[in-house]
């Protein structure tokens, strides 16, 4: 229905106005002319005659009867009996044509056109006068004109302003066997015409196809069928012989039927009928790759010269030099190579065989996929004998059919009509522009399948033609645009949008190519030469701009060029010449129109047009276009490497398209054809935000994983668009505010206001925020989750005060900014609300907020999170105060948690001891009720406790610490002065090892700060020194321990952060002032020992006599200072020198009287443990001689000390025995070695500690002579010790440091 709209004429008749409003005639009544003018129309009617060969010219009196008789009349006859040219003389000799025209549809304009020639020829008339035509693009009629030829869509178009068809008095409808959708829709409006129209005539001719279904269609009101006259052919005897492809004569080797290919069989039938004798052959075949494979095979094959033929290819798309191939004269025979081309629509000259491979590509609409698919399907019965009729023309023929005769029974007796199997949306546009009611009831000769008829509705939908209500379906505006413009409605809607785009030239000129025959050739020799050619129109994003760069080419070839050297220029560059003219008919007509319309046609985009030319926008084009195809986009696939289409289709693009080498991720394609596979042709990228602008009212929009966002503190969601299933956006952050308001105010609600998932100012939420940390607290203190009330209950407090209107915060700032000027309060949250009854069981008492320890206050935090580091109670210690901190006072926990951790101890206990504190619970709390806590470490209270109630001693390594919840053990982080953290664990002392550096650091600090950092001195320059001070660091109270320093050469002043580092350190710094300060009795010491004497001090660690000397008189000074008392301020240091040059030389005497025994039993062990040895005594002797090396080295005089010097023979006579024994022990002694390795190793960790320079505490010297004593005790006890010793002693000396 494509050629609806007002069409150009010739004649000087005036053209119908267009009213822009949409109007159009309403006057239902027939025309009546004048007397006057029926008198003159009548003198027009000519004389006639009738060819007698005709067959029709035989029954020329019945057809003539029928018609005077009824109004609506069936002729059934075969092509060639007359029946086209011969009935409309017969209405003319009845004085038909007077009282209005004799319309005379064909089906083609080719045959319109040839028709009213050969008429006009036959009654010797002018064309264009008694005898005229009208076309697509032409009209060749006049004032005069009696018999009208024209295609049935020009009849249509005339219903448009001629609702009654009142220019005519008769109608002929000729080839309506073919049931094309216009012709059945002629036939129905018809229909509903005739008793309003008595006096319009009705002539169908048919071929004899199943006349009597057109005679039922028009039946009389009491069911009498219109009258059928029948017209006999020009024919010739027919055999038809039945060749199919199963051959059950001939079976392979496991007795199944062979099977013949289509082209063998065709090649056997050629053969066959080759040896029939002299005579064209005409072969069916369903397409043209089926043609080309024949014809391949057929060029091939090898004959006797007598037998020899020419093949020929005949197909809708060969150009029309090739097909005119078919209708020249020729001396050889012929295979014609035929699609159903030549079944009705061409008569092929000289045939007498015909070759049926009966199968044909049917035009089919798909009603799940919404595209018209081309599948090759067998062929009805009438069709079948269409083909056989083709060989009987000139004399008696044979026909093959390459199937079986039961085959041929079993198909369907007629060929679907159009209207059953093609998009309606044109038939349904033109409907409802005519108002002629729902389609449903419309009398068609076969009334469509409803899944058709809704699917032409939906694409009118989806065009914005129609628009739906509860009375049916009504015309748009939009819609009434489509109906005036004569192409396919989706072509009209791209037009129509191409207004709003500003682009609506270009989009004619791609329309009216569009809707007609390709005009670019490929002729089947030449097609590398055409497409070399036709390449440079070819734009690799868009086919529809490749017919923009052929416009304009042929455009300025036109300008350029004569009339004939531009057909010349056509012929070369394959292009069709009538073809482009067409294409250029349609483009004016369609041009004509859209400024009937009131569409802005712009500026040409033509290079060529001078001053007016301006630059073609591509994506304007491009939009346009998609406002038609929106059901014909695709998505690319790139695993399938196809596209994914409308409806779950999915297509690949046509390997002629100029995108099939680089595509692109979205396309739409003009048009989806089904053939071997689904493939979009005239293709052109889109954009998907093209798709969802025009086709807004189409999309489905779904929303994913509605979620709060804080960054744009709104309720966002995924927003997936689809467009008939094809994915535009995936998943697109949108505001979730605008598609569900409730839920977007309950995630506002919860995450905004209760998570306090928003960064905002407002002052109630940071009120809110501090209120529950309080809440929380308590929780983490009491370490339960039912204190604070549920999120529930601070949900429900919101939902009842906050507008129903918010659910973002911009929406909240918006309406809080009125609501608080009315209650500032509303959203504050009262704090009785948020907790529940057990909150009172929380008490300050119980969990402190600070740990009090002589003058430090420690802040305390808790947390309530089992299985994290920070689990329990958290004490932080600053690092400046961190040597004040003792481990002991921490074992007793805050009182709220303290007889959770006595229970826990209690359990850790094995079995045997456990049993005895049964229930655990009981014995805690009336430990708890006994003890001072904080007085003593807790074991030690513990321990006492249990064995004053129960009698039971429970050893110190019997309680497994390992068995303790984490966090009852309290966490010391340790807090730089920034406030960072620098160290955290469980274990303190543990901590301080590694901190010291950091510590003295820290330490140096505060002295600098206070005056107190001196170094470089060699007298007393140091006032008085203070025994302890105190300052205030990073917000705690520091109390650091002044004391001199021995710096080697000189002394300097430094702050301890204990007394014990200040005590050693001091002792040492001024034994260093004192050797710089007196005069050194070595000398005098030297001269006075014996010869035996000097020659034992020879022989030590020591680099010389002196150097060894120097050392004893350090050591004097050592015994003389603890003796006299340390100095602290100038007079006291004054005083101390004195004292000690008083006695030092006789000191020194004395020490080194002990010295030399020393070095005597130093010398003895020392040979004892060298030389060779077993490899078993390896360890032992390493771990003697590492003994003997930290007893005896070189400056080990006054690291000893005078004091303890006299003890080293005896300690260096153990190490004698053990290594005698040795030999004869070897087990027991690595028995003995393993009982003081852990305690050796411990000592020395404490000892390696230490920052360089930092003498050993008097704790740490105690641990290394206990040690000494131990080892005494345990390889020669007779030696006895100086003082009680034993593990378990050193083990608390050790855990005392």
């Amino acid at each position: 229905m494509s050629e609806a709209g007002p069409q150009e004429r010739r004649t000087t008749r005036r053209r119908p106005s267009r009213r822009r409003s949409g109007a159009r005639r309403t006057d239902r009544r027939p025309r009546t002319l004048s007397p006057a003018e029926v008198e003159r129309r009548r003198a027009l009617v000519p004389t006639v005659s009738y060819p007698e060969e005709l067959p029709v010219s035989g029954r020329r009196e019945d057809i003539a009867a029928a018609i005077r008789d009824h109004q609506v009349v069936i002729v059934a006859g075969e092509t060639g009996s007359g029946k086209t040219t011969q009935i409309p003389k017969i209405c003319l000799e009845l004085g038909r044509g007077v009282h209005g025209l004799i319309g005379h549809t064909q089906p083609r304009r080719i045959a319109a056109r040839s028709v009213a020639e050969r008429i006009a020829e036959e009654i010797g008339t002018p064309l264009g006068e008694t005898v005229g035509y009208q076309v697509r693009f032409t009209d060749h009629s006049s004032r005069d004109t009696l018999v009208k030829l024209m295609t049935d869509g020009i009849l249509l178009a005339e219903l448009q302003h001629d609702r009654m068809l009142s220019a005519y008095d008769t109608l002929i409808i000729d080839e309506a066997h073919e049931r094309s959708l216009n012709i059945d829709f002629i036939l129905g409006y018809l229909r509903q015409l005739l008793p309003q129209r008595p006096d319009l005539k009705i002539v169908i001719t048919s071929a004899t196809i199943d006349p009597e279904r057109f005679a039922e269609h028009f039946a009389e009101p009491d069911g009498t069928p219109a009258p059928i006259v029948e017209v006999s052919g020009r024919t010739y005897p027919v055999e038809v012989r039945y060749r199919p492809l199963v051959e059950e004569a001939y079976d392979d080797e496991e007795g199944e039927p062979l099977v013949r290919d289509q082209t063998e069989a065709i090649v056997d039938a050629v053969q066959e009928l080759v040896r029939e004798g002299p005579g064209d052959i005409l072969v069916f075949l369903p397409g043209e790759r089926e043609i080309r494979d024949t014809a391949d095979v057929l060029t091939r094959l090898s004959t006797r010269p007598a037998d020899s033929f020419d093949v020929v290819p005949l197909y809708a798309r060969l150009s029309s030099a090739e097909q005119h191939k078919v209708f020249e004269r020729h001396s050889r025979r012929r295979v014609v190579l035929s699609t159903n081309v030549a079944e009705t629509s061409l008569t092929v000259p000289g045939i007498r065989y015909v070759v049926d491979a009966g199968l044909a590509r049917i035009s089919r609409y798909s009603v799940r996929t919404k595209v018209q698919r081309l599948p090759i399907e067998p062929i009805s019965q009438a069709s079948a004998n269409q083909r056989s009729g083709r060989c009987g023309r000139v004399e008696a023929g044979i026909a093959v059919r390459l199937y079986s005769e039961e085959d041929f029974e079993s198909r369907p007796e007629f060929t679907e009509p159009e209207i059953l199997r093609t998009n309606l949306a044109s038939v349904i546009l033109q409907m409802t522009a005519l108002g002629l009611g729902d389609v449903g009831r419309f009398p068609f000769v076969d009334p469509p399948d409803s899944r058709n008829v809704k699917a032409g509705v939906q694409l009118l939908e989806e065009l914005g033609a129609l628009a739906g209500s509860a009375e049916g379906h009504r015309l748009t505006p939009l819609g009434r645009q489509l109906v005036a413009l004569p192409v396919d409605p989706r072509l009209a809607r791209m037009v129509v949008e191409a207004d709003r785009r500003g682009c609506v030239r270009e989009v004619l000129v791609i329309t009216a190519a569009l809707s007609l025959q390709d005009p670019r050739e490929r002729p089947a020799e030449q097609q590398a030469q055409a497409d070399q050619k036709h390449a440079r129109f070819k734009d690799e994003t868009s086919d529809f701009l490749t017919w923009l760069n052929l416009w304009r080419y042929v455009r300025t070839q036109q300008r350029e060029l004569s009339s004939s050297a531009f057909r010349r220029m056509c012929r070369a560059e394959y292009l069709n010449y009538l073809r482009i003219r067409e294409w250029q008919s349609l483009e004016s007509q369609l041009r004509d129109t859209a400024k009937q319309l009131g569409l802005s046609l712009g500026t040409a985009a033509d290079p060529s047009a001078g001053s007016e030319q301006r630059e073609i926008d591509g994506d304007g084009i491009h939009q346009a276009m998609l406002s038609g195809l929106l059901s014909h986009i695709g998505l690319r696939d790139p695993e399938k490497r196809d596209y994914l289409g409308a409806r779950n289709a999915r297509f690949s693009i046509f390997p002629g398209s100029g995108l099939f080498r680089k595509q692109p991720q979205f396309v739409m394609s003009a048009e989806l054809v089904e053939t071997s596979k689904l493939w979009g042709r005239v293709n052109a990228a889109i954009k998907p935000e093209w798709a969802e602008e025009i086709g807004a009212h189409l999309v489905k929009r779904t929303y994913s994983e509605p979620h709060w966002s804080k960054k744009r503190a709104s309720v966002m969601a995924y927003e997936r668009v689809t467009l008939y299933g094809v994915p535009l956006v995936v998943e697109r952050p949108v505001s979730y505010g605008k598609v569900d308001v409730a839920v977007s105010r309950e995630l506002f609600i919860r995450h905004a206001l209760v998570y306090g998932e928003w960064s905002t100012h407002q002052k109630f939420m940071a009120r809110n925020r501090e209120l529950l940390d309080e809440v929380v607290e308590l929780e983490h203190r009491a370490r339960r989750r039912d204190i604070l009330v549920d999120e529930h209950t601070l949900f429900d407090f919101y939902d009842a005060r906050v507008g129903a209107e918010v659910v973002s915060g911009a929406h909240f700032d918006a309406w809080w900014k009125h609501a608080r000027r009315a209650d500032p309060e509303l959203l504050t949250f009262d704090p009785a609300m948020l907790v529940n009854q057990t909150a009172e069981e929380v008490t300050e008492q119980d969990y402190p907020d600070l740990w009090r320890e002589g003058d430090l206050a420690l802040p305390l935090t808790y947390q309530f999170e089992p299985g994290s580091a920070a689990d329990g109670v958290t004490v932080d210690v600053p690092v400046a105060t961190l040597n004040q901190v003792e481990p002991s006072p921490f074992t007793w926990q805050v009182p709220g948690l303290r007889q959770d951790l006595v229970v826990a101890l209690l359990r850790s206990l094995p079995k045997a001891l456990r049993v005895n504190f049964v229930p655990a619970p009981n014995y805690a709390r009336d430990f708890l009720a006994a003890a001072s806590p904080g007085e003593e470490p807790l074991l030690d209270a513990l321990e006492r406790f249990l064995r004053g109630a129960s009698g039971v001693v429970v050893p110190r390594d019997a309680w497994d610490w390992a068995k303790v919840p984490e966090h009852l053990r309290p966490t010391f982080r340790v807090v730089g002065e920034d406030g960072g953290v620098v160290a955290q664990g469980k274990d303190l002392e543990e901590l301080k090892a590694p901190l010291r550096p950091k510590f003295a650091e820290a330490m140096a600090e505060a002295a600098s700060a206070s005056g107190l950092d001196v170094t470089g001195e060699r007298t007393w320059a140091f006032g008085t020194i203070e025994r302890t001070f105190t300052q205030t660091r990073a917000g705690h109270e520091v109390r650091g321990f002044p004391a001199l320093v021995d710096e080697g050469s000189t002394v300097g002043l430094r702050v301890f952060g204990s007394e014990a580092e200040q005590d050693a350190s001091h002792r040492r710094g001024l034994r260093r002032l004192l050797v710089l300060t007196l005069p050194s009795p070595a000398k005098a010491v030297a001269d006075g020992l014996s010869n035996a004497d000097k020659l034992g001090l020879a022989g030590s660690p020591y680099g010389s006599v002196t150097e060894l000397l120097e050392d004893c008189v350090a050591a004097a000074v050592d015994v003389l200072v603890t003796r006299h008392g340390p100095a602290w301020d100038a007079s006291a240091f004054a005083g101390l020198a004195a004292a000690v040059r008083a006695g030092l030389e006789e000191t020194t005497r004395l020490v080194v009287h002990d010295v030399v025994r020393v070095l005597a039993a130093w010398r003895d062990v020392d040979k004892l443990l060298s030389g060779s040895a077993d490899m078993t005594m390896l360890p032992a002797l390493a771990d003697m001689k590492a003994q003997v090396g930290r007893l005896v080295h070189r400056g080990f005089v006054s690291d000893v000390g005078a004091e303890q010097l006299r003890h080293l023979p005896r300690y260096l006579g153990a190490v004698r025995t053990r290594r005698e024994r040795l030999g004869s022990a070897l087990g027991k002694d690595r028995l003995l070695m393993d009982q003081v390795a852990h305690l050796q190793a411990a000592y020395l960790h404490r000892l390696d500690a230490l920052p360089d320079g930092r003498p050993p505490s008097a704790g740490l010297v105690t641990v290394r002579w206990m040690l000494e004593e131990y080892r005494v005790s345990l390889w020669d006890q007779s030696r006895g010790t100086a003082r009680p010793v034993s593990d378990t002693r050193i083990r608390k000396a050790l855990d005392a440091l």
